[in-house]
């Protein structure tokens, strides 16, 4: 599927905004939901406010509802505000009551927008006007405010006049001591859920019964089309069989959602299926309701759990004697000061109260951790898809210098990228190792460097070969994704390597890459999401097949003076291959840690052979006084990006092509600004699918075709903005825009600057940056036209 021009891109009713928003094909809204909702939610209200300005009529009554036509295939998969709320709404564009309707949704906006109704009982309750939500809470539990709200997804083939009854008993089942609140969301079959996976970012668990059909009563084309091409054949005629295809489905898009399952059929039966593995529970379908309600409080509980920071908040409320070297802990030395005891009134008594250089108390050893460190690490390991953890206190710098020590010995060779991180060549100078570089693609027009082909890693395999070194490789090491933006297809780099060397050892930098985990549709280009995919694709007899029809062609040993090993895709022999995969971590860089806290993940099946010399490693290069701040942040940061990591890089993305959008397409501010899209990012060899704009026309399956077939893919939130035909040059312009407008940013080129997007962006800062641009254009058209005739020429 190419890149469609604008008006022929179809559109999804849940997946796209209404045709007045900003794009009607839908890519970008797919990517966030929840501002796909809340806008819709606004063209309502937008709607009922000319409806009230311009007095009754049947065209701006129609308007009203087709709008709320529009937002019942969201709200059918949302808790709040419901279908009762739904209803009234209907009701009073029925009845002509304009101004009835433009209250009720402007309350609606300000709750979805605020979050109040995650802890506000008041919101789901009767407004003076009637119902607004559906939420009926038992008198013991209504102070929710101290209570993490959720929501959980049930799957049923019951008829949907049950669903009223049903919600009203799963609420019943809430109890004074329950930690968290959750509200039910039902559905009635596969595609419906499956929607709710991805549009429903409240979600933290889903409870399937057996029983419940495939095909959803909306009409989504293009939904329909990518779930058709992932499904295995005859799953749409299993009727009454789905559940472990949908828990299956639903791990993939969301591995951190907990998966319960209700079914009549033999357990054993159930647990044989590798699907099942994902599962949390498995029910019989009779079971007690109370357990269920109790399985979903305590799979939340499990990811909501920091051991480290929990432990670290009550060590700083016990009365402590210290008698060690530090004294900075429990903040004597600062509050009692005449001179530096503004320092603790900027950072407050908990820092200091929380600061220890001892390891007792449960504060446990980041060198040697057997406690609280160690429990949080084998989290991390569980939210990052990784066999083990190494939280880092000094970088993704010690942490790579500590894999290359770890794994490699005097003499070895490690295939680099020559752009790669410094950390890398002094990781291999101190290991005695010697660096064989392959070179990345250039992209001239913006003095910057891509990433390396995959055709020049094999090309350096098949020399060393040819030279009677290969035995001498021992890792392969690139950066994942670049720092402008350069998403490698992990898998195949990987396959194709293992075909040339099965024993070979990937280090993929993804120091900037680390939030991935947390999209599906980056997940399959980390590195941990590729490892799991091959692992079950070696598992896979047909694989085998491949593997057997490769040899007859090219043979067991790849000869590498033979042509066609280099332009064939090359498969290993997955009797012999072996998955070992190290991927670093600047956690402080894409999600809530504080600066350089970083982590090592490792998915390596020789680990254990060499885990004594990876603690060597960890002994040469981490201190022996770790901060403990940063180690928490650590903690802290696997429990948020678990819990609602996914609605944070949907958000980031989503924020991501407004600016694109808004630069590019902006009248006065094209004229002067661009952000470079894939096309121009990525050499057409390396563009299979054709798709060349995230914004021009581009739909979500356009993108995930990208993503399945291109060698490279662009990251969307890495923005590259060309400023060198507004007059200036990467560093003047990051100067202006950090010392007149108070916007930082890391990198510059030439000609251009790099703009992130993170998890820490709000659209408000996408409107302000936007501001900023119009007023510099501004100002560039204000010389020229005072300039007069000489100064246009000269620009």
């Amino acid at each position: 599927m190419k890149t469609m021009p604008a008006k022929t891109a179809p559109r999804s009713d849940t997946s796209s905004p209404s045709p007045s928003s900003a794009s009607a094909a839908g890519l970008d809204h797919f990517f966030s939901a929840v501002s796909a909702r809340h806008d819709r939610w606004r063209d309502l209200g937008k709607a009922a406010q000319a409806w009230v300005a311009k007095g009754a009529g049947p065209a701006l009554k129609a308007e009203c509802a087709r709008r709320l036509e529009e937002l019942k295939p969201f709200e059918s998969l949302q808790a709040f505000p419901g279908t009762r709320c739904l209803r009234t709404l209907e009701e009073r564009v029925g009845a002509g009551d304009a101004h009835g309707v433009l209250r009720l949704v402007q309350r609606v906006i300000q709750a979805l927008m605020s979050g109040a109704y995650r802890s506000e009982a008041g919101e789901w309750e009767a407004d003076e006007e009637g119902t607004l939500g559906e939420r009926v809470m038992p008198t013991a539990a209504r102070e929710t405010s101290a209570r993490h709200y959720f929501e959980t997804l049930f799957v049923t083939p019951s008829p949907a006049a049950r669903w009223p009854a049903q919600i009203q008993q799963i609420r019943k089942l809430r109890r004074p001591q329950d930690e968290f609140v959750y509200e039910p969301v039902m559905v009635g079959n596969f595609e419906d859920a499956l929607l709710a996976v991805i549009l429903n970012t409240n979600l933290e668990s889903v409870v399937l019964y057996d029983g419940f059909p495939f095909a959803s009563a909306h009409d989504l084309p293009l939904f329909k089309s990518w779930l058709a091409s992932r499904l295995p054949a005859g799953a749409q005629e299993s009727a009454g069989d789905l559940g472990l295809a949908l828990a299956r489905a639903v791990k993939q898009i969301r591995p951190e959602l907990d998966v319960i399952l209700l079914s009549d059929r033999n357990a054993d039966e159930i647990l044989s299926d590798p699907a099942a593995a994902g599962l949390r529970r498995v029910f019989y379908e009779v079971e007690e309701p109370l357990e269920i309600h109790l399985s979903i409080l305590a799979g939340v509980a499990e990811r909501f759990e920091t051991p480290f920071f929990d432990n670290l908040k009550k060590y700083a409320q016990k009365p402590v004697g210290t008698f060690h070297a530090l004294p900075v802990a429990r903040g004597k030395s600062i509050f009692r000061s005449h001179w530096i005891r503004d320092m603790g009134e900027f950072y407050g008594p908990t820092l200091f109260l929380a600061e220890s250089s001892a390891t007792t108390g449960g504060l446990d050893s980041l060198l040697e951790p057997t406690g609280n460190i160690k429990k949080a690490q084998d989290a991390a390991a569980r939210a990052f898809g990784a066999d083990r953890v190494f939280f880092v206190t000094n970088g993704t710098s010690t942490s790579n210098k500590m894999v290359h020590q770890a794994l490699l010995e005097p003499g070895d060779i490690v295939i680099a990228d020559r752009n790669c991180h410094k950390s890398h060549h002094y990781g291999m100078v101190l290991a005695g190792a010697q660096p064989y570089y392959v070179e990345a693609f250039p992209l001239v027009a913006y003095s910057m460097y891509g990433a390396v082909p995959l055709r020049a890693v094999k090309q350096a395999l098949l020399e060393l070969k040819a030279a009677g070194r290969l035995a001498k490789v021992k890792t392969v090491t690139l950066t994942n994704c670049t720092f402008d933006g350069h998403v490698y297809d992990t898998r195949r780099v990987m396959e194709e390597c293992l075909a040339i060397k099965p024993d070979l050892i990937f280090l993929w930098d993804e120091a900037w890459f680390g939030f991935a985990r947390f999209s599906p549709f980056y997940r399959p280009r980390t590195a941990m999401g590729a490892r799991a995919a091959l692992k079950e694709a070696f598992a896979d007899p047909a694989y085998l097949e491949r593997y057997l029809a490769q040899e007859k062609t090219l043979g067991a040993d790849l000869d590498p003076k033979d042509p066609r090993v280099l332009t064939t895709r090359l498969v290993p022999d997955p009797r012999k291959a072996k998955l070992r995969v190290y991927q670093t971590n600047s956690t402080h860089k894409s999600m809530s840690a504080l600066r350089q806290g970083s982590m090592v993940l490792v998915g390596d099946e020789d680990f254990a052979r060499h885990e004594q010399a990876f603690k060597e490693a960890v002994f040469t290069h981490a201190s022996t006084s770790p901060n403990l701040q940063i180690i928490a942040s650590l903690d802290v940061a696997r429990r948020q990006m678990e819990l609602e990591g996914y609605e944070l890089v949907m958000g980031s993305i989503q924020n991501a092509l407004e600016i694109r959008r808004q630069v590019n397409h902006h009248p006065l501010v094209s004229k002067y600004f661009r952000v470079l899209e894939p096309g121009e990012m990525i050499p057409s060899e390396f563009r299979p699918s054709g798709m060349t704009s995230f914004t021009e026309g581009a739909t979500w399956a356009d993108a995930l075709q990208a993503l399945r077939e291109d060698e490279f893919v662009l990251d969307p939130t890495r923005l590259t903005l060309v400023c060198g035909t507004a007059g200036f040059d990467g560093t003047q312009f990051k100067n202006l825009l950090a010392s007149e407008y108070e916007i930082q940013l890391n990198k510059t080129s030439r000609n251009s600057i790099l703009l992130q997007t993170n998890i820490n962006n709000t659209r408000s800062d996408v409107a302000n940056l936007l501001k900023v641009l119009v007023e510099i254009a501004k100002g560039i058209e204000e010389r020229l036209k005072s300039g007069g005739a000489a100064a246009r020429a000269a620009f």
